[in-house]
């Protein structure tokens, strides 16, 4: 006798599960089973961080392509599977995924998913100038994040612009010859990636890749005494 069909389940939004799926729009796919979901990433801790939202504790796999080492994690779930489904995941989906249905009040957190998953904060001093002698730099600060498909990240875009209020550059890069397809990146200056940051990281405590964290309030401590010290210039 066969097994009834599990009926459809409606998940709660949480910080932790739209912080999932940022994850796996980005790095993680649907099996064509109906079944399982993979999540796969070159850093353990963000699979650990991973299992730990979801309160699993399937064992993390490593695969190995000629020096490259990688890691995933797999597990069933005919419900969730589903239910990803519905929001707007489905299985290869790289170049062609579009629009995620996700409340506005957790959108900060799926945005930090996504940035822990293909996203990147970069930030150096720029030695831009020299004058009479005096070498004049810069604190340099870009939030970037990527994709392969064109529907998604315009309405990543989209989506940041009406809810946080701020513009970037959307840039297409050229294709490489591996895949001959192009990634589509959205680039944010310094100015709007602080206030992003901040927007992203709102408190404590919240699930997100430590390493990017770090690198982000670092930065935002560099640009608060970088003003401060100029502000004092101009009073005194």
């Amino acid at each position: 006798m066969a097994k009834p069909k599990l009926p459809d389940k409606n998940f709660s939004w949480t910080a932790k599960l739209a912080y999932i799926v940022g994850l796996l729009v980005t790095d993680g796919c649907l099996s064509n089973d109906g079944r399982h979901i993979i999540m796969r990433s070159s850093e353990i801790k963000l699979l650990n961080t991973f299992k730990k939202c979801l309160n699993i504790n399937n064992k993390i796999g490593k695969t190995r392509n000629g020096d490259i080492v990688s890691y995933r994690v797999q597990f069933g779930d005919v419900q969730f599977y589903r239910w990803l489904l519905k929001i707007g995941l489905f299985p290869t989906k790289s170049y062609t995924i579009g629009k995620i249905n996700i409340p506005n009040k957790h959108f900060r957190d799926f945005l930090r998913g996504h940035l822990d998953g293909d996203g990147n904060i970069q930030s150096y001093i720029d030695k831009y100038n020299s004058y009479r002698g005096r070498n004049y730099t810069a604190n340099r600060l870009f939030v970037r994040f990527i994709s392969a498909s064109k529907t998604h990240i315009n309405w990543l875009y989209k989506k940041i612009q009406n809810i946080v209020h701020i513009k970037g550059a959307l840039i297409i890069n050229k294709p490489k010859k591996i895949n001959n397809v192009p990634i589509w990146e959205i680039k944010f200056a310094k100015k709007e990636s602080i206030k992003l940051l901040k927007w992203i990281y709102y408190r404590e405590n919240l699930p997100c890749l430590k390493r990017k964290r770090d690198i982000a309030e670092k930065s935002l401590k560099i640009i608060l005494k970088e003003k401060r010290r100029k502000y004092t210039r101009i009073s005194n």
